[in-house]
């Protein structure tokens, strides 16, 4: 049993994971944390195999905040991959980036909207943008693959060039409507 796309674009064929992967790689990102995700599936095992990035499997995504911010004081780039209901376990969290002022980039698919099945994943769905914004993270909502490759060599370049805290935001609509399958 689990969450499947029903756009023809499973996790393990994710269009969009090659693209959010080659501009990781051209912005020497070394690590790569996240909380097990079926949606974030090709980026990460693509992650896995490439000899310059280490992925870190987290047991609650404000890990994956403190995992960045050592990474930068180590002279690390890294990234957190996580999906739209764990963004409420890192406000707390945030204020280590707000107050180090560390660079700061997360990859974000997003739940509880465009033919969401599940109504729990609502709420967190609806409050991701204005939970980063309160947080002093900026947020850059990706609505189409062809404009993907730009949004987010612009979000790690100013992540890791400005010295900001930047979430790259993927749409249920991108991503595919999931639908629960037994």
């Amino acid at each position: 049993m689990g969450a499947a796309n029903t756009n023809g674009a499973g996790a393990e064929d994710s269009p969009w994971a090659p693209i959010i992967h080659d501009v990781l790689v051209r912005a020497d990102v070394r690590q790569v944390s996240y909380v097990p995700d079926a949606g974030h599936t090709r980026l990460i095992r693509m992650c896995e195999e490439t000899g310059t990035m280490r992925t870190v499997v987290l047991t609650t995504e404000e890990e994956g905040v403190a995992l960045s911010a050592g990474a930068w004081l180590g002279g690390q780039r890294a990234v957190l991959l996580m999906q739209s209901s764990g963004v409420g376990n890192c406000v707390n969290m945030f204020s280590i980036i707000a107050n180090c002022r560390a660079p700061f980039l997360t990859i974000v698919t997003m739940r509880g909207e465009y033919h969401e099945f599940n109504p729990w994943q609502v709420p967190m769905g609806s409050a991701t943008e204005q939970a980063f914004e309160m947080m002093g993270v900026r947020t850059i909502r990706v609505n189409t693959l062809d404009e993907l490759g730009d949004l987010m060599a612009s979000a790690a370049a100013m992540a890791f060039n400005g010295d900001q805290a930047i979430a790259l935001l993927l749409p249920q609509r991108l991503l595919g409507a999931k639908k629960w399958v037994k």
